[in-house]
């Protein structure tokens, strides 16, 4: 197992949850009036009479600093609150002009909405099923914390099989593998003679890592490996054991990687009992 590639869908949903637009005041129907939850907190500013309380200012300082830029580029509270301001003046005049009405607007507020619930019910979530040090650990014991091999190759890519055969026979009659990486490959790695830099096994797709492993120091694969990419011929310049890093290093991703597989198995459960119509 990779650590380092976990299922986006967690990070991504959480990171909206917590910095995404501010609740839709938009009607889901523009016919049917709909009572909107008052947003709490304490009245810090009106703006036409229309009131700013202390949470609205709360969740857009969040925003602001989930979309910084550079650490240290802070604004100050008042300068956030002026900012606050002026997009409650340019709301509504949106609003005066009918702009919220544009079905490009209300798809988009309404999707800030469905965003913002579903964020919610994951934080919900994750509160409610926390991920253990024990079971982190597990899992480095038994995945991650495992000594394994590395190794540092070069590969030229081609189209077809009968290409590879072609090129690992001018291999035999001494052609340089660099060489022809560099004429021959239509991999983006192909310009550096075929490069690939060291990897581990599971960062390749299986056909590769498992030939890649066969190979003795500086030989090449003597059939072609095919895999979705193309057929591949593979030069072994070097291997290597792999230190595995301490698991201090790695907790916390190891605890999102669990915390993501028990969302994706939560998500998968409710699919199995909702009724989904996808219109082709």
């Amino acid at each position: 197992m990779n650590y380092r590639h976990a299922l986006p869908i967690l990070a991504s949903l959480v990171l909206i949850a917590g910095c995404d637009k501010m609740p839709s005041l938009a009607q889901t129907d523009a016919t049917a009036p709909v009572t909107k939850p008052v947003v709490e907190g304490d009245v810090i500013a009106t703006v036409n009479g229309e009131p700013l309380t202390q949470t609205m200012l709360d969740v857009y300082t969040t925003q602001r600093k989930a979309q910084r830029n550079h650490p240290g580029d802070e604004n100050s509270d008042e300068d956030t609150l002026n900012e606050l301001i002026a997009l409650e003046l340019m709301r509504q005049e949106s609003v005066n002009k009918g702009l919220d009405k544009q079905p490009m607007v209300v798809a988009a507020l309404n999707q800030q909405e469905r965003t913002a619930l579903a964020g919610a019910a994951i934080k919900d979530f994750m509160s409610n099923n926390p991920v253990s040090d024990e079971a982190a650990q597990e899992l480095y014991d038994t995945k991650v914390g495992k000594p394994g091999m590395e190794y540092k190759a070069r590969h030229i890519l081609l189209k077809t099989e009968d290409e590879a055969k072609e090129v690992i026979s001018m291999l035999d009659n001494g052609a340089d593998f660099s060489e022809l990486a560099k004429e021959k490959s239509t991999g983006p790695s192909g310009s550096s003679g075929g490069e690939l830099g060291w990897f581990g096994a599971g960062q390749m797709v299986a056909p590769f890592s498992e030939a890649t492993a066969k190979l003795n120091k500086g030989e090449y694969t003597k059939e072609p490996v095919q895999t979705q990419f193309g057929w591949h011929v593979i030069m072994l310049d070097d291997s290597r054991e792999s230190t595995p890093p301490p698991f201090a290093d790695v907790k916390d991703r190891l605890k999102m990687l669990l915390a993501n597989q028990k969302l994706s198995q939560h998500v998968e459960e409710l699919k199995s009992t909702a009724t989904i119509d996808i219109k082709k």
